[in-house]
């Protein structure tokens, strides 16, 4: 929560101090795929493929055409996925975990000249808001990891994702005329993604590594005059 209300302070205090010129205000279509993980959740762990779509504004800030804020609003799929290779018959299992979000990003956004088409760097907050959570295929002898299911003899262990998460996004592109651009971006999360995911041998949560959501994204988009 410190470090969420940090980053909050940070970015007002930016935009407080910045030439902000909402009448140049441009809009645009962003869309891609997610290569995403959580850290410290599941055993074993693999990625999950998906995707990401939305609608993004780019405001300019400052006097020259190099500096902007760009917020984007998209829904944004994440999560993980876990494949015991080794198991056979009932025991073997192929799971999803899937973490679909409305996500807000706010990234600050500069191109490196005030060229036409140009590289850009972006970092910012993103703030992202549970829309649905599903498991396929959990693993047999951890009940827990199916946010829908109760395992009675752990019933304080919970797969339920946290219904907000915050992360803190970096990203890395190349805009062809300020219209199309591409960029690859990288999203640490910040917030515990399954607060009560407790492995079942320490019953304590305070022992217990933070899962945090990390997703890297490849996205195209497109911003009209």
């Amino acid at each position: 929560m410190k470090k969420i209300l940090l980053t909050s302070a940070l970015a007002f205090s930016v935009l407080s101090f910045a030439q902000i010129d909402l009448r140049n205000t441009r809009f645009g279509l962003t869309a891609g795929g997610n290569y995403s993980r959580v850290k410290n959740a599941h055993n074993p762990s693999g990625p999950r493929f998906t995707f990401q779509a939305g609608v993004l504004a780019l405001i300019p800030m400052g006097g020259a055409d190099q500096f902007y804020l760009q917020p984007e609003v998209t829904y944004y799929g994440a999560g993980e996925s876990g494949k015991d290779k080794n198991a056979k018959g009932v025991d073997g299992y192929d799971a999803v975990y899937a973490n679909d979000y409305l996500s807000v990003p706010i990234y600050f956004k500069g191109y490196f000249s005030e060229a036409e088409s140009e590289f850009f760097g972006l970092i910012g907050p993103r703030f992202n808001f549970l829309l649905n959570q599903t498991t396929k295929n959990a693993p047999v002898g951890r009940p827990y990891y199916d946010p829908d299911v109760t395992d009675p003899d752990y019933p304080q262990i919970s797969g339920k994702a946290n219904s907000f998460n915050f992360a803190v996004g970096v990203g890395i592109g190349y805009s062809y005329k300020r219209q199309l651009e591409l960029a690859l971006k990288y999203d640490f999360g910040i917030s515990n993604t399954y607060p009560k995911l407790v492995e079942s041998f320490t019953q304590d949560p305070n022992t217990v590594k933070k899962k945090s959501e990390q997703v890297l994204s490849l996205t195209l988009s497109y911003i009209f005059e």
